[in-house]
């Protein structure tokens, strides 16, 4: 049995073209950056965390014979300017002052996805460069008034309105939305899960 550790819809939508049967598992952990952590190692932190935290979780359950077979898989993605993580933003304030800032510059988002067995953690990393167009101040307004931004790393969806502000990306799109899907069927084909 495979566990999403996430509430994202997004990472959910994602791992269902792998072809997997999954169950959900709501995780809640404290993202809060350590001192002098940079944003490579954060984001590599917070996806073994949910990984860890979910399997315990489902273990001190018994769900599904997880002794025997479950496997849980967690992902995290942060967006990197200048080292600085760029987060959700909690208002429309914020948002306004994040999209300013990605304007016109190429930032980086860091996806990593970590699967759980019993036995063992296994990670992969994605780097993905995403360059902004210049904003206009109206255009900044109207997408931050859409509420689409408000429950995205960088304030933004690349799978919705802001795709229009993206001139160029380098990576893997899937990982910029949320879970890499190249990656994470690695991981999964690793721990001998078959995929489609």
């Amino acid at each position: 049995m495979i566990y999403l550790a996430s509430r994202s819809p997004r990472r959910a939508e994602l791992l269902r073209q792998t072809g997997v049967e999954f169950l959900l598992h709501d995780i809640d952990i404290d993202e809060s950056r350590l001192p002098t952590e940079s944003a490579t190692d954060y984001v590599c932190r917070i996806a073994t965390s949910k990984a860890r935290i979910a399997a315990a979780e489902i273990a001190a359950e018994q769900l599904a014979g997880w002794q025997e077979s479950g496997v849980v898989l967690a992902a995290d993605t942060t967006i990197a300017l200048d080292d600085d993580i760029i987060g959700k933003p909690a208002d429309r304030d914020q948002c306004r002052c994040i999209l300013e800032r990605l304007s016109a510059r190429q930032h980086l988002v860091l996806t990593a996805v970590a699967l759980a067995t019993a036995n063992d953690i296994a990670l992969r990393l994605t780097r993905n460069r995403v360059s902004f167009r210049s904003l206009s101040a109206q255009e900044i307004e109207s997408y931050c008034a859409t509420e689409e931004p408000m429950d995205k790393a960088g304030a933004y969806a690349i799978q919705g309105k802001a795709a229009l502000f993206i001139d160029h990306l380098e990576g893997s799109y899937s990982a910029v939305m949320g879970l890499p899907l190249f990656e994470t069927a690695e991981l999964l084909r690793n721990a001998d899960i078959e995929l489609f």
